[in-house]
């Protein structure tokens, strides 16, 4: 998934109310752009650190520029929030994704009880409802999620679970974005009831999909599948 505009490198000065963030761009100039990562954004938010942003041409708002990723650890990691779902998408309709080819019905932020979920696939033989979340922690070898306690996130869960009871099939995909990992697992030490909840989801047949993607100033790409462990012994961040 590439970009249609050519992004804008500045220098990160700070993040700020969550959905703001302080840039110095390389002509000087000291931008606000919007940050759409609302998390805690732990081991990927470095002062100082090079940083690329999306123009945006839309009068009524206020910020022009969204921060698209920051450079930490030899690499970039994307933090637009708003990436996974359209690039999961993107991926499932063009066969991409090994477990989720055959749909010839695709649509996105589709209903079920109580809970809207990402992405709905369906073909002749199944229905499949498929939630996507956004990584960027990292601990160690492992890429961890979620980097705050997430209510919302265990719910998605346990209507996922519904799903699987009901003979459809339920997906949980987790887009890493950051190259320098190499182990999916959940963040047992900040939301540990979310760490049970997926152990327990996983136990009743609802899959889980960590999808590896690239950051880069071109633009997002997946390159492959990660392992995961809903186990893990985590080093201290």
């Amino acid at each position: 998934m590439n970009f249609k505009t050519p992004l804008v490198r500045g220098i990160l000065i700070k993040r700020y109310k969550r959905f703001l963030a302080d840039v110095k761009l390389e002509t000087g100039e000291v931008v606000t752009a919007h940050c759409t990562n609302s998390g805690s954004m732990k081991t990927c938010l470095e002062e100082g650190a090079p940083v690329y942003l999306s123009p945006v041409n839309d009068p009524k708002r206020k910020t022009k520029f969204t921060w698209e990723m920051i450079y930490i650890n030899n690499g970039w990691v994307g933090i637009n929030t708003s990436v996974p779902n359209l690039l999961v998408f993107e991926a499932i309709k063009k066969g991409e994704v090994a477990e989720l080819q055959g749909y010839t019905e695709l649509k996105r932020e589709v209903r079920f009880g109580d809970s809207r979920f990402d992405i709905y696939a369906a073909n002749e033989r199944e229905r499949c409802f498929i939630e996507v979340k956004n990584v960027t922690m990292k601990a160690g070898k492992y890429a961890l999620f979620p980097d705050a306690v997430t209510l919302r996130g265990r719910k998605h869960l346990e209507t996922l679970i519904k799903v699987k009871e009901q003979g459809m099939r339920a997906v949980m995909v987790y887009v890493v974005q950051r190259t320098d990992v190499s182990v999916f697992g959940p963040a047992v030490n900040i939301d540990p009831q979310y760490a049970a909840a997926l152990a327990k989801a996983y136990e009743k047949g609802v899959e889980i999909i960590p999808l590896q993607v690239e950051a880069s100033p071109v633009g997002y790409k997946i390159t492959g599948k990660l392992p995961f462990d809903l186990n893990p012994i985590l080093p201290k961040i």
